[in-house]
């Protein structure tokens, strides 16, 4: 058992025979180095250590959960968060669905998540690092004039989640980014690019992926034009198609479907995207950097198939979601820390690759836009009808090959009819932080609003 998961199972004794209850303590340490100059702009490092407890108590119209939080592990601040759960819960609105988890059999996947090459590299290092890649960035192309924020961040964290109802359940993680913005001027024109590195441990980061991918980004934007409006394929890189991705899997939640919140409420077993598109959330593939053995309540992950060659077979439920749609929990749990309560949402999503490279997409699409990046998403999304019109800026695709860059324009379909129109699905596959990875995606249909 480890260290941390004897402490919280400790703190259960502390139930009393008319309630159950939830200790979930996580610590964790940080470090954020940011570069400008060729010196360190900001350097932080921190630790925490923090404790949720919910309490439920059974009352004659359902549950009642109440929930508190503490930044510290301190007797005073447990024996606080503890009262206050118990007075949250006798003012909490019952709830005949809800409940804590109980295990249900599955065994956690053996997964590896935390190097302790992040805690055993020198700040120098780190330092470095940082610096290196402002300098790479500043000195690969004459025309970037600045760079801003050239980051380098680790973190290692631990959890434990117990409950009086037999869940026992600890994991750890680690994750090492650098990420840096570039400015390329060509005249009194200004253009944006950042590019990124991420692993488990400093080890495993390109400085030089980063850095290229900053330097392009800015540059092949240069000379950016309004486009003229039309109707047609758009083809969205890994980074914007894990967004899409990502707003997808928020509406394969049970939470949303059980509540009428989600474009795919009562449209189980019917063919809602392409035949290529088959969708997975599977936090035990370690190649995730959101992979975890266990969910927010402790129950094992697993892998769940919720979109078979276009087909829609399955939700994602946490217990209180599941037993709302007379379904177990699928282990999909997912919550914002120890101060949150579960829900249900995906954790690790992937499209299963098709055969192109990026390239062989652009040939195959002939004519179309390219995007790069995604502005208004969270304005211009609705998960619950399907709306989507955002701001895009890219490049236009002609005769097979990328041509001008575009900006100022937005696109515009329905998620529904997006799903749909999938096209083509690449085989370049890009492990992201987040919910999802993802790969080249050509998307036919797409309203493109310029000039």
């Amino acid at each position: 058992m480890s260290e941390l998961l004897e402490r919280a199972s400790k703190l259960l004794e502390r139930a009393t025979s008319v309630e159950e209850m939830e200790i979930f303590l996580s610590r964790g340490v940080e470090t954020e180095v940011q570069a400008y100059g060729g010196e360190v702009e900001s350097l932080s490092s921190s630790s925490s250590a923090e404790i949720g407890i919910r309490i439920l108590r059974d009352g004659p119209g359902g549950a009642r959960v109440g929930t508190a939080y503490a930044g510290s592990w301190d007797d005073d601040a447990i024996d606080e968060a503890l009262a206050n759960a118990r007075d949250n819960a006798q003012f909490a609105t019952e709830d005949e669905f809800v409940a804590f988890a109980r295990p249900d059999g599955v065994t956690p996947a053996p997964l590896s998540l935390s190097d302790p090459a992040v805690l055993s590299t020198s700040m120098d290092d780190k330092v470095a690092m940082a610096i290196a890649l402002e300098a790479m960035v500043r000195g690969g192309d004459a025309r970037i004039r600045q760079v801003d924020a050239a980051n380098y961040s680790d973190y290692v964290a631990e959890a434990a989640i117990v409950t009086t109802t037999g869940i026992a359940a600890s994991f750890d993680r680690s994750g090492s980014y650098v990420s840096v913005e570039a400015i390329a001027s060509d005249g009194d024109e200004d253009q944006t690019g950042w590019g990124l590195s991420v692993g488990r441990a400093p080890g495993e980061l390109s400085l030089e992926t980063a850095a290229r991918d900053a330097i392009r980004r800015a540059t092949r934007m240069l000379g950016a034009v309004k486009a003229s409006s039309f109707r047609g394929v758009a083809v969205f890189d890994p980074r914007t198609a894990a967004t899409l991705w990502s707003i997808v899997g928020g509406a394969l939640s049970g939470d949303a479907v059980v509540r009428g919140r989600s474009f795919f409420a009562g449209r189980l077993g019917e063919q809602v995207a392409s035949n290529l598109v088959t969708l997975i959330d599977d936090p035990t593939d370690a190649r995730h950097f959101s992979a975890s053995a266990y969910d927010a309540e402790g129950l094992a992950c697993r892998r769940n198939q919720l979109i078979t060659k276009g087909q829609l077979e399955k939700f994602v439920y946490d217990t209180v979601s599941g037993r709302r749609a007379g379904t177990p929990s699928t282990g999909s749990a997912v919550r914002g820390g120890v101060a949150g309560s579960p829900s249900a949402g995906c954790r690790a999503l992937q499209l299963l690759p098709g055969e192109y490279d990026q390239e062989e997409i652009f040939r195959r699409v002939g004519t179309g836009v390219f995007v790069e990046s995604l502005t208004g998403v969270h304005s211009g999304v609705n998960p619950i009808s399907g709306d989507f019109s955002v701001g895009i800026t890219g490049l236009m695709i002609r005769d097979g090959q990328l041509a001008e860059p575009v900006r100022e324009v937005t696109i515009a379909s329905t998620l529904q009819r997006m799903l749909l129109d999938v096209l083509l699905v690449g085989a370049d596959v890009q492990w992201l932080p987040g919910t999802a990875a993802a790969q080249t995606v050509a998307v036919d249909g797409i309203a493109l609003s310029g000039s």
